[in-house]
């Protein structure tokens, strides 16, 4: 009622002014600025408590719930120690933690151990994104960053509870190395913030305990600010699960699936060496899809490793090919098979000649255990598994084809990752002292022996490899107990 009346007292007092003659104008561009401004930081302010996406949630994920990391889990309670025992921790005169970094590959499950965390410690748990925090508008992502943690201790005080834990996501993107931002100081200020707010968490008997967790993916981007201790005093490594793992994750993504009793769960786990834990899941969803798809009551072996594939490469193509390119791509995997077979034996899972995604074809391999460290023979053999598909192009359909390219690409990579650490016949080097044409001719060489030894091998089992080929165009897909017998 207020404002309606000043706004009309000043409507009627611009047109008393105009028609006494006075020129007005100035007068209202003055008062458009001034509308314009008080507007302006109304809708900022709305924005800022409306665009906030902080979730306050009461999290049921507990560390039973999460396969594998064990290291992770074990370091992450650890730490928790001083939520859970404030009594233990003032007598022995630790300082508690103020932040735990969580650094790994995508899909590992970092989120998922942030939210335990908050189950264990009986925490109020509030959650939000870097991304959350930065804006074009100069002291937004601070204001953000104070709201956040004042809001967590608000609400552990509504909820009467004594600690709090801040979980962010993506901090990379808020917390980036200071200076990296030529356009603005945006970036900087909410940083800024964040480290004002860790510095000032004391911790006393009547105050609530608050712990930030964040996770990330790219450590190496953050500020050296926000990674010494009294900080983020805790690196926790999420990884990619290792064989052990990777069935616990099957187990427990499978437990309220109807899987069949002869299900091979451990054989899975061997097949998807490099797989994270949301990769894994998505391998029991689209099972149990596959399973829908095809009436079936329960999820057997072969719909897992159908999952595996669609997980890997995509939805199945239906593509028309001519015979003759069928046959030469039933031989171009059937050459990566055998060669597989031959230089590192039961590695083959299964091959294929269905298209997938891009490729027309593939082979799948499941080494016996996780390979954290290889060997100058064993980058060879993959060298050699690489080159395995165009040699058979070639000397049984008498030339290669462009199917070969990716093929390439990467026994290039492998033979230049051997020049660089020093297992080539030129020892330990350096790539910056290394000339472009060294570097390229010893790789060709690493490559010609390989391509030599391969050609042998193709030669000397052209035959089990005509026999494959055929297989293959005839079943499409052929598991890897089937091609070793052709090598028997």
């Amino acid at each position: 009622m207020v404002r309606e009346i000043l706004l009309g007292s000043v409507l009627g007092i611009l047109v008393f002014l105009g028609l006494d003659g006075i020129d007005i104008w100035p007068i209202v561009l003055l008062l458009g600025l001034g509308s314009a401004v008080y507007f302006t930081g109304i809708l900022n302010r709305v924005g800022n408590k409306s665009s906030r996406k902080v979730s306050v949630s009461h999290v049921t994920t507990t560390f039973q719930d999460i396969g594998g990391q064990k290291v992770a889990k074990s370091e992450l309670k650890e730490a928790l120690e001083f939520i859970l025992k404030p009594d233990i921790i003032t007598r022995l005169g630790i300082r508690p933690l103020k932040g735990i970094l969580l650094t790994g590959p995508p899909g590992t499950g970092k989120t998922l151990l942030a939210k335990a965390a908050a189950q264990y410690t009986e925490s109020v748990f509030l959650t939000s994104s870097g991304s959350e925090f930065v804006e074009m508008y100069a002291g937004v992502g601070a204001q953000r960053v104070r709201q956040l943690f004042q809001e967590a201790r608000s609400m552990a005080r509504k909820e009467k509870k004594s600690s709090a834990i801040i979980f962010i996501d993506e901090i990379e993107v808020m917390a980036g190395k200071r200076g990296s931002n030529q356009s603005h100081l945006e970036y900087d200020q909410t940083l800024n913030q964040l480290l004002v707010e860790m510095d000032g968490m004391q911790v006393h008997d009547d105050e609530v305990r608050v712990l930030v967790m964040a996770a990330t993916n790219r450590a190496d981007l953050l500020d050296q600010a926000l990674m010494r201790p009294g900080r983020f005093d805790r690196l926790v490594r999420v990884d990619l699960p290792d064989r052990e793992a990777r069935l616990s994750i099957l187990e427990l993504h499978t437990r309220n699936k109807p899987l069949d009793v002869e299900a091979n769960l451990d054989a899975i786990a061997r097949e998807t060496f490099g797989f994270s834990g949301a990769h894994l899941e998505s391998v029991c969803n689209e099972a149990a899809i596959l399973a829908m798809r095809e009436g079936a009551e329960v999820i057997t072996t072969s719909l897992l490793r159908q999952a595996v594939d669609k997980v890997m490469l995509g939805e199945r193509m239906d593509r028309t090919m001519r015979h003759e390119d069928q046959k030469r791509v039933a031989v171009h995997e059937g050459g990566h098979a055998l060669v597989g077979e031959l230089v590192n034996p039961g590695s083959v899972a299964s091959i294929t000649i269905a298209a997938r995604g891009m490729a027309l074809g593939f082979v799948r391999h499941a080494p016996d255990d996780d390979r954290l460290l290889q060997t100058v023979s064993e980058l060879k053999a993959d060298i050699q598994i690489l080159l395995g598909g165009s040699t058979a192009e070639r000397l049984l359909l008498g030339e290669q084809s462009t199917g070969a390219a990716n093929d390439f690409e990467k026994a290039w990579d492998i033979a230049r990752q051997m020049v660089l650490s020093g297992l080539s016949s030129m020892g330990v080097v350096q790539e910056e002292a290394l000339s472009p044409e060294v570097l390229y001719h010893t790789i060709r060489d690493i490559i010609a022996e390989q391509q030599s030894i391969v050609d042998e091998l193709i030669t000397l089992h052209e035959h089990d490899l005509w026999a494959l080929a055929a297989q293959l165009l005839e079943h499409e897909t052929l598991p890897g107990e089937a091609v070793r017998g052709f090598i028997a």
